[in-house]
């Protein structure tokens, strides 16, 4: 069996990714801040396995579980597992307050959803204890009640690419605008990730790393 210590990482996706990034590579103090516990090393692979297994599992979030923690990645901690949803009605609070106190430990702290068969995204993204901007794209009709804050440069610039206004009104655009926007958007939290630190979708062998991956309890 390969070992927890020595393995190459991997791309970590599945059909519904909810992941936190945090730009440390302090792991135990990320687990401590979090409350998970009971953490057991784990290889990328069994990782991937874990991530897909509990993504297909509906049962609540809330309830207790088990969440992947990377080893540092490129400077970054990524928690992952449904547990981490910024976007779950009864999750969305509770993730915006952990990321807003992580970021005001170690400065970023960034929450995301993908659903990759079409599902939507969702970011959150919080900077030295201030919260930036949330944003949620999955189809829900109560997506525009959790957004909060200016967009953010790169969701500016894609706009710009699709010849809208980078900045707008959800209220008063018209249906064309906002279903172009609406089509990018589903494909556009990795990206946003990868943008602004790292994403579970591009790690690959040119990924720096340091420490072993563990697979912990969540409170």
């Amino acid at each position: 069996m390969q070992s927890a210590e020595n393995d190459q990482p991997v791309p970590l996706t599945t059909c519904w990714l909810h992941w936190i990034a945090i730009s440390t590579g302090d792991q135990a103090g990320v687990m401590e801040a979090m409350g998970l516990t009971r953490p057991s090393p784990v290889t990328f692979a069994a990782a991937a396995e874990h991530i897909d297994t509990e993504s297909h599992d509906c049962t609540t979030p809330q309830g207790p579980g088990r969440v992947y923690v990377s080893p540092e990645l490129d400077g970054w901690t990524l928690v992952i597992g449904r547990w981490c949803d910024p976007c779950d009605p009864d999750r969305s609070d509770s993730v915006l307050r952990l990321c807003t106190q992580l970021s005001q430990r170690y400065g970023k702290a960034h929450a995301f959803y993908y659903g990759e068969r079409g599902d939507g995204s969702a970011w959150l993204i919080t900077l030295q204890g201030t919260v930036l901007r949330r944003y949620c794209e999955t189809g829900n009709g109560e997506d525009e009640l959790l957004t909060l804050g200016d967009p953010l440069p790169y969701e500016q610039d894609r706009r710009r690419q699709l010849g809208l206004p980078p900045v707008w009104d959800a209220a008063t655009e018209d249906e064309e605008a906002e279903d172009a926007w609406k089509w990018a958007t589903f494909d556009m939290a990795p990206e946003i990730a990868a943008a602004l630190g790292t994403s579970p979708h591009t790690l690959g062998t040119q990924t720096t790393v340091r420490g072993t991956g563990m697979l912990a309890r969540t409170p």
